[in-house]
């Protein structure tokens, strides 16, 4: 049998849209920051033969709501998991959406039963960007100052997914950042961050941890996939080949195989 959900949940701080697909143990799915939870497509049939496959928008992108007020993705993250009755589960989480797993697993560290990192940003981490990506972001910066938003996307994505070995993959990229477009016109300041941060507290981490990279991806998210694997208590890392920041979407057949292997 498989279940199939679809909703709007109330969290802290307003409602988040969900998907639910699959029967058997949890596993959550958080996104990337450009993007929405689209870029988990490719994961999901594929999951769903074996779990309970929950995905969402995080607040402001996609089709949820973005706070008004202070607000916690942690908090919210929680409610969903409470509400969907997921948890404890895997929390598997891309770039943005990996430190916000794990900020999520330091502060509900009980409703969570595995980690998966996925090109994973660090709470608190001090890894400076290269002179190339400073110099893009920086134009990027400049094209949003100037309204251009398309042209502030075009550079992050020059940025964070450059290869081109696949013009469908590429196109599906940039189409859903398109379509997130607007996320750097909101208040970012109302979302309250994790204190202390994790980059201090990698040993406090008690779950089963899998660091995945990407073999093309910038040096920084490298480094920072080092922290982690050797900060974090018994951490595996992998790199999946042919990949960028997205190795879900880039190689989605050596993703799946990695992640259901590490589920067992």
């Amino acid at each position: 049998m498989t279940r199939e959900e679809e909703g709007f949940a109330p969290v802290d701080g307003g409602r988040l849209y969900y998907e639910v697909r699959g029967v058997g143990p949890p596993i959550v799915l958080i996104h990337a920051g450009l993007w929405d939870l689209r870029i988990w497509d490719d994961q999901m049939e594929s999951f769903a033969k074996r779990h309970k496959v929950v995905r969402f928008d995080l607040p402001g992108f996609g089709r949820s709501e973005f706070p008004d007020r202070p607000f916690s993705m942690r908090r919210q993250i929680a409610d969903l998991l409470r509400l969907l009755e997921v948890s404890p589960g895997v929390v598997l989480g891309c770039s943005i959406g990996g430190q916000v797993a794990l900020d999520f697993t330091l502060e509900h560290p009980d409703m969570v039963g595995r980690l998966i990192l996925v090109a994973a940003g660090m709470s608190g981490d001090d890894t400076p960007d290269d002179p190339e990506m400073i110099n893009l972001l920086e134009e990027a910066e400049e094209a949003f100052k100037a309204g251009d938003l398309e042209r502030m996307v075009d550079l992050q994505l020059r940025v964070w997914t450059p290869l081109r070995t696949n013009p469908e993959v590429a196109r599906r990229i940039r189409d859903i950042a398109m379509d997130n477009r607007a996320v750097d016109t909101l208040d970012w300041s109302l979302s309250q961050r994790l204190d202390p941060p994790a980059a201090g507290r990698l040993a406090e981490v008690r779950a089963p941890t899998l660091v995945i990279l990407g073999e093309h991806d910038v040096r920084p998210m490298a480094v920072i996939g080092e922290k982690l694997a050797r900060g974090i208590p018994g951490a595996r890392k992998l790199v999946i080949g042919d990949s960028d920041h997205l190795p879900n979407m880039r190689n989605p057949d050596e993703f799946n195989r990695a992640i259901l292997e590490f589920l067992g």
